[in-house]
């Protein structure tokens, strides 16, 4: 009697053991299945060159910016190809969150203030997540520059401009990404041959070459409205260099200006004729604040 007791007692015990080593299984599997593995180093900056990347700053993060760009080459040696000239923007990124950042900047071009915000409402992920990183972009720009006639009078309302874009993107390998950004830029004031909203469509690539260097091309065709006749799309090819917490970015572009009001809308220089402009960007990442926002 006592046997059939114990015998009974060892196959409940092994049922529960059973049941339980089951349950443990499945909620492991079901975790793995419904756990995404969010894709990463799509680009190494959050631009390309000069138009926004599909990459976020991660939350607490401030990334400064120091963009240079020369005189065109095609000056020759009385400008040393263009090194005797020189424009910059200097910006300031944070990252709120690790979906949305906002950025300020300053150039010396036109002397133009300019600040955005980019939120990331669906990221690339493996398994079961989304196949594509999508981005959205809201600026302003404000355009500082004294006016050269001092008789006219130049109104807050007439030196401003806004852009909205989207970027649809892809990391397709480790050394392969591309992405489109279709974007709006509205100018306030423009020449009468101008348009005051400009529509464009961005392509941004990336492809590694080694372990700390990638080629990079950043292209916008402009759909309508381009400065009068002269007009051109802004084309840039550089090469980006990971050195620890810094990314340093040499590049050849057939434009000065270096917010998307300026390079969608006011690009002349073409590289038929050796308008081309060399420049570099730095950027430099700095943890401020440690965040615990997962969104």
């Amino acid at each position: 009697m006592k046997q059939r007791i114990l015998t009974l007692l060892l196959i409940l015990l092994a049922t529960g053991f059973s049941a339980a080593a089951q349950n443990d299984l499945m909620k492991e599997m079901n975790d793995s299945t419904h756990k995404k593995e969010y894709v990463t180093s799509a680009f190494k900056s959050s631009r390309v060159i000069n138009g926004h990347s599909m990459e976020m700053l991660g939350a607490g993060n401030l990334d400064l910016r120091i963009l240079h760009r020369f005189g065109p080459v095609n000056q020759g040696i009385d400008q040393l190809f263009g090194l005797d000239q020189a424009s910059m923007r200097i910006g300031f990124d944070y990252g709120l969150s690790n979906n949305l950042t906002i950025g300020i900047g300053r150039t010396t071009y036109k002397k133009e203030l300019d600040g955005f915000l980019k939120f990331r409402p669906v990221r690339q992920a493996k398994g079961s997540g989304s196949p594509v990183t999508i981005v959205l972009v809201a600026g302003m720009s404000i355009q500082t520059i004294k006016n050269a006639d001092v008789t006219k009078t130049v109104s807050f309302n007439s030196r401003v401009g806004y852009y909205y874009q989207g970027i649809i993107g892809r990391k397709f390998s480790e050394k392969f990404t591309l992405q489109l950004s279709p974007t709006l830029v509205h100018r306030n004031e423009v020449v009468t041959t101008d348009m005051n909203d400009v529509f464009a469509l961005g392509v941004g690539t990336r492809y590694k070459i080694s372990h700390r260097v990638a080629f990079v091309v950043d292209y916008f065709y402009v759909a309508n409205g381009l400065p009068h006749s002269a007009g051109t799309n802004p084309l840039s090819v550089g090469v980006d260099i990971e050195t620890g917490g810094h990314v340093f970015q040499l590049h050849f572009s057939n434009t000065s200006g270096m917010n998307e009001r300026a390079f969608i809308t006011e690009t002349v220089n073409k590289w038929g004729k050796g308008e081309i402009q060399f420049g570099f960007n730095l950027s430099r990442i700095f943890n401020i604040k440690k965040r615990k926002t997962t969104w």
